[in-house]
């Protein structure tokens, strides 16, 4: 049975651990994929996850949809300074310049599932994705053992689509490299891949990161203002290689 009780305001397995593992995966082979569709549970975990993988794609041709599930509204809950209503506002517009920065020509596709929802519409997210994804397409998704009921949940609908249709999916981790450490035995290391980054792509991924300013700085010093990726969690999601399940 898989905990998902762990607090993401803790500060779990530093990056220095992960650094220090001595253990590399094979490259992701890209060249079958004909079209890349990314999956987010929230505005940011596109970029967190496999920002670089979609911007390696972008350039060599590669048509990248991105579908957002939720539009991000509870990241802050109780907040004094943004309501729901104006994160709901400017969290998809930092996944747009995000996107921008990394170059990727994509207007993401939006659900509008509540935030915390998902699992509650996870056939209904099923059912748009079945008429997003075409013949060929690879389908990124976070992925199901991540810990982060939204994440789960997203992977969820994106396997029943599968199962349909035949079409490709790779998962991504976000949460995982908080609460896992080095062979933990709930991860499926035997089906990690490795994606290299090269240092322009290193430089355009840290700059989209900056652009999710309700995300990686406190909003004020309420605790419900707290930032929600503070460095020590971006510190092991801006590596120079992204990591994926395949």
């Amino acid at each position: 049975m898989v905990d998902n009780s762990f607090d993401g305001s803790e500060a779990g397995t530093p990056e220095s651990v992960w650094h220090a593992w001595d253990r590399t995966f094979p490259p992701l082979d890209l060249t079958p994929c004909r079209e890349l569709v990314v999956v987010a549970p929230h505005p940011d975990d596109e970029i967190l996850g496999v920002g670089g993988l979609m911007a390696v794609a972008s350039a060599a041709g590669v048509p990248v949809t991105i579908v957002a599930v939720t539009d991000g509204g509870g990241s802050h809950e109780g907040s004094p300074t943004l309501s729901k209503e104006q994160l709901i506002a400017e969290r998809p517009e930092e996944s747009r310049r995000a996107l921008e920065k990394l170059s990727v020509q994509a207007d993401p596709i939006r659900l509008g599932i509540g935030d915390g929802a998902v699992a509650d519409r996870e056939d209904d997210i099923a059912d748009a994705l079945a008429d997003i994804a075409g013949s060929g397409a690879w389908c990124l998704t976070t992925w199901r053992g991540d810990r982060h009921p939204d994440h789960e949940a997203t992977a969820r609908a994106c396997w029943k689509v599968a199962s349909r249709t035949g079409i490709r999916v790779v998962e991504y981790p976000v949460w995982m490299w908080h609460w896992a450490k080095p062979d933990h035995p709930d991860v499926p290391w035997e089906r990690a891949r490795a994606v290299a980054l090269d240092p322009h792509i290193q430089s355009a991924k840290h700059a989209a990161v900056q652009e999710f300013r309700t995300q990686i700085a406190p909003l004020s010093d309420h605790p419900a203002d707290r930032a929600v990726l503070p460095p020590h969690v971006l510190d092991r999601l801006l590596r120079p290689y992204e990591v994926v399940f395949a």
